[in-house]
């Protein structure tokens, strides 16, 4: 009969008779037996009764608007600044209408005249200047002109021969191309290298196979077999494995 199902001695007894231990495990101790409560800067509830919100709301809402206000006035002292600076343009403008409004046809008459008088003179010292400009500038353009014309015919020549010797170059560099080519064909196909096809040969070609060196020699081929091995194999049978037969033929006969 088994006794895998029955209980041990101990156990069976009961705790009634034993020693009470004192023994505990970590796991059963009690633990987290103090609760925790806000300290002093973690908004405690005194600290929230000490605080007036409302007062925060109408000072954060008066900085709101004090901003705002700042920046409207900002944009009419600017406007004012480019309304003053109109407002100047037009008494400097207005100022100089009345003093030529004051001045009498005769001053103002003299006042024309020397102005146009100026004026000529300007347009006299330009003319002057710009003709003398002229003539240099047309001596040495043709001057230029005329080293240019050299230099371009010279370019055109220098062109020309680099063309010339080019196409030269490449036309001997394909006809070297061509002959090899040909000569290359030409030793390719034994049939076509006989005497009869190129006169320049020497004599008829030998087509026999070449021989190796060591086809005549008496000691040939005489490591043949030797690294022979039999592979193993998987015989599923005792009796007739190859393990089994070694073993007979080495110690039963």
């Amino acid at each position: 009969m088994t006794t895998a199902a029955r209980p041990t001695f101990d156990p069976a007894r009961g705790k009634g008779s034993q020693a009470p231990t004192r023994i505990y495990s970590s796991r059963d101790l009690a633990s987290h037996t103090k609760l925790k409560f806000r300290q002093t800067g973690q908004t405690t509830q005194d600290e929230l009764n000490r605080v007036d919100l409302k007062a925060q709301l109408k000072k954060a809402e008066q900085d709101h608007y004090e901003k705002v206000n700042k920046v409207v006035k900002l944009g009419a002292g600017l406007s004012n600044s480019f309304k003053d600076d109109n407002d100047d343009d037009q008494k400097q403008e207005s100022a100089a209408a009345t003093e030529t409004s004051t001045e009498t046809p005769l001053e103002r008459k003299r006042r024309l005249l020397q102005e146009a008088e100026r004026l000529d003179k300007d347009d006299s010292d330009d003319s002057d200047a710009s003709k003398d400009s002229d003539e240099s500038d047309s001596d040495s353009d043709s001057d230029d002109e005329d080293d240019t014309a050299e230099l371009l015919r010279e370019l055109e020549k220098i062109k020309r021969e680099r063309a010339e010797e080019k196409e030269r170059q490449e036309r001997i560099q394909r006809e070297e191309e061509e002959k090899a080519r040909e000569a290359q064909v030409a030793a390719g196909n034994p049939l076509l290298d006989m005497p009869e096809a190129s006169a320049a040969s020497s004599g008829p070609k030998d087509f026999s196979v070449k021989r190796r060196w060591d086809e005549d020699v008496i000691f040939k081929n005489q490591a043949r077999g030797m690294d022979d091995k039999p592979k193993k194999r998987f015989i599923n049978d005792t009796l007739r494995s190859d393990f089994h037969r070694k073993f007979m033929n080495k110690y039963v006969q």
